[in-house]
């Protein structure tokens, strides 16, 4: 008996020592659960980075449109991320260049959703370019805001739920010309585009609104995007005896017509697209053949000769100046189109403190009377691009510089 009473004490003690022990174990990791919380607390969460992606033709053919435009976002952002951010969160603004390439386009953009997380992209530069990229982005749902002007880019409107634009639609380019024309008395009208995306649209709007504007069009030739000798289809335009002479096109194409144009002694009104509007054109045409050229433009490039109570002058300058401040040159309409892009998703980011692709949409969607470089912006479900033909001005080349025209 005494023999089991003294197995019996010696199990007791060991099943003692054991609880004693994971009891220890048990409060020595209650004592450390805290702090791990704590260190855990104190890391930065990854909604504190809203990621916004771009896509810019920051180098190569189209690099005078996505040049400015990248450097825009990053100068725009870096001085919000300076300010505070978005609601006290920092905004990472992750870039890619396309080359003007419509496959590196395409796979920038499926780098940016699939590998980045971007809640939203800026760009692209080129029409064409955000034409290949709109299946993606609808599939995706991810706000799109192209920086790009063709009409197609946000119509149809219902095909179109995720896609924006900045830039002065073609639409209204064509009918600010055509109504030029009908103040100088044009008739005849010779055509002259390119043929990619930015082209097609122009064509098409040239030619359908001709007849509304009582125009004839007595010539309509193509060119392609890397040709670099126009003069067969000017010899033609020539001997049909236009009244004035449209090119639609972006560079370097458009600066070949100039030249072209002044070595066959064309005297007929050459009219450029919004396409050009850049210092890069004209140093492309060379100022002899650019001068008297006009074209429709954002107001940027004539800031300083708008008159004082335009709503868009001061905001207008104070880009100007932030720009040349930090790099040095002018800004370009296209830098402007960025900055535009920028400044309205970030208001929606703001106004909703949401990064949900919906609610950003409908935000934008609501955005009333918000100047930009483009124009005043004013948004609905039904009009994705927001400006009217009343934010182009005419601009004519005046010894290698820009002129408004009045």
């Amino acid at each position: 008996m005494n023999k089991k009473m003294k197995i019996f004490s010696l199990f007791l003690l060991i099943t003692l020592f054991v609880f004693s022990g994971c009891t220890k174990n048990e409060k020595k990791e209650v004592k450390k659960n805290p702090v791990k919380a704590k260190t855990e607390q104190q890391q930065p969460k990854k909604e504190d980075v809203i990621k916004i992606g771009a896509v810019f033709s920051a180098s190569g053919p189209a690099s005078f449109l996505g040049a400015p435009e990248k450097n825009t976002a990053e100068f725009y952002i870096d001085k919000l991320n300076a300010q505070g951010g978005i609601n006290g969160k920092k905004i990472k603004l992750i870039v890619y260049d396309t080359e003007g390439s419509e496959k590196k386009t395409v796979m920038a953009t499926n780098r940016l959703i699939q590998k980045d997380n971007v809640i939203a992209i800026i760009g692209p530069s080129r029409s064409g370019s955000t034409l290949a990229i709109i299946p993606i982005i609808e599939k995706a749902k991810i706000p799109l805001i192209s920086c790009a002007a063709s009409k197609k880019i946000v119509t149809p409107v219902t095909e179109r739920r995720y896609v924006f634009n900045t830039p002065q639609l073609d639409v209204y380019a064509v009918a600010r010309v055509y109504q030029y024309f009908n103040k100088k008395g044009y008739k005849k009208v010779a055509l002259l585009t390119v043929n990619n995306g930015f082209g097609a649209s122009g064509r098409e709007e040239l030619l359908g609104q001709a007849e509304k504007a009582g125009l004839k069009i007595v010539a309509d030739e193509i060119f392609g995007p890397k040709d670099t000798d126009m003069t067969p289809q000017l010899t033609k335009i020539k001997s049909l005896k236009p009244d004035a002479i449209v090119v639609w096109g972006t560079n370097p194409g458009p600066a070949v017509v100039a030249r072209n144009r002044l070595q066959l002694g064309i005297k007929t009104p050459l009219f450029m697209s919004h396409g050009v509007a850049s210092k890069k054109f004209i140093e492309l045409a060379g100022n002899d053949a650019a001068e008297g050229i006009i074209l429709p433009a954002g107001k940027l490039i004539v800031a300083n000769q708008l008159p004082d109570d335009d709503p868009q002058k001061q905001l207008l300058l104070d880009y100007a100046n932030s720009y040349k401040a930090k790099y040095g040159s002018n800004p370009s309409t296209f830098g402007g189109h960025a900055y535009d892009a920028v400044k309205i998703l970030t208001k929606a980011l703001k106004e909703t403190n949401s990064t949900d692709a919906d609610t950003i949409v409908n935000a934008v969607e609501n955005i009333k009377e918000l100047p930009g470089t483009g124009g005043i912006f004013s948004f609905s479900k039904e009009k994705h691009n927001g400006l009217s033909k009343d934010s182009f001005a005419l601009v004519e080349i005046v010894n290698g510089d820009w002129k408004l025209v009045k």
